[in-house]
Order: structure tokens, then C-alpha cells, then sequence
């Protein structure tokens, strides 16, 4: 039995490979990229995005009232958005989160107990909003309540 000596100085590349083969594959992988960049970035073009403005947007604990307007980019306030009011790093009386909707000129109105731990001087708590339909879209972050003693 001979042992046939390996070359390691073989440059081929994948023997046999046509060059046709590798430029479609190139090209089609760039495309393809490209195809699918455009397919994800639909949606944020048809939609608006939404935010929230709490008034007063820094309250003490035990405070009961907070409005919320949900606005469009323009700063047009939308009926019919569902607003919800979270604990953060501050509490809510209850434990649960306030949900709301805006009424016809865009503001809700939420009625809740902010709390804080006995060593907490501030805390936060987080407004979210869900829009009426697929037209608006709730993605970024929105203006936090600040609570403080």
C-alpha cells in the first residue's frame, strides 16, 4: 500500500465549482437582503407612532389623579386609546396596574394611589399606550411619572 503525499499548497478553491454558480449565489444572497430590509420596513411606514403625556408628570405619594393625553406625532390628542399605568420603581396602591381610555378630545383620566418603599425618596411609574387600530403603533418609550416624597 502507497501513501499519496498531501499537497498543502492547493489554491483550487472548490474544485469543480462553476464561477457562474458563485456570482448567481452572490447576487441572489444580495438581493434577497435587500428584498427583506424592504418587506420589515412596511409596517413603519404605514404606521404612527403615539405617545403619552401625563399631566402632572411628577406626583407625591397618595396623590389620586393623573391625565394622560395620548398624542400623535403632531401633537394631536386621539380618542379611543387605552392607557395603563404601571408600577416601576414606585408602587401603585393595590398592586395593580390603572387602565383607562381617552375620552373624545384624547385625554384619560386615571385615579391611582402612587406609593413608595420606606428607604425610596423617587420612584417611577410607566405610562403604555395601545392604540385603536393598526394605523398607530406604541414602540418607544413614553414619558414616565415621577413619584417623590
Amino acid at each position: 500500500m502507497t501513501l499519496e503525499p498531501i499537497h498543502l499548497a492547493d489554491d483550487r478553491g472548490v474544485a469543480g465549482l462553476p464561477v457562474r454558480l458563485v456570482v448567481a449565489f452572490v447576487v441572489g444572497t444580495a438581493v434577497l437582503g435587500v428584498m427583506l430590509n424592504m418587506v420589515s420596513g412596511v409596517g413603519a411606514l404605514t404606521t404612527t407612532e403615539l405617545d403619552a403625556h401625563p399631566t402632572p408628570d411628577v406626583v407625591h405619594p397618595g396623590n389620586g389623579t393623573i391625565t394622560v393625553a395620548a398624542v400623535d406625532p403632531d401633537g394631536h390628542a386621539l380618542p379611543d386609546v387605552t392607557v395603563v399605568l404601571s408600577a416601576d420603581t414606585a408602587g401603585l396602591a393595590g398592586g395593580r396596574p390603572v387602565v383607562a381610555r381617552t375620552n373624545a378630545s384624547g385625554v384619560a383620566t386615571l385615579h391611582a394611589t402612587p406609593t413608595l418603599p420606606p428607604t425610596a425618596d423617587q420612584g417611577t411609574l410607566t405610562l403604555t399606550v395601545k392604540p385603536p387600530s393598526g394605523k398607530y403603533a406604541d414602540r418607544r418609550a413614553n414619558t414616565d411619572v415621577l413619584v417623590v416624597r
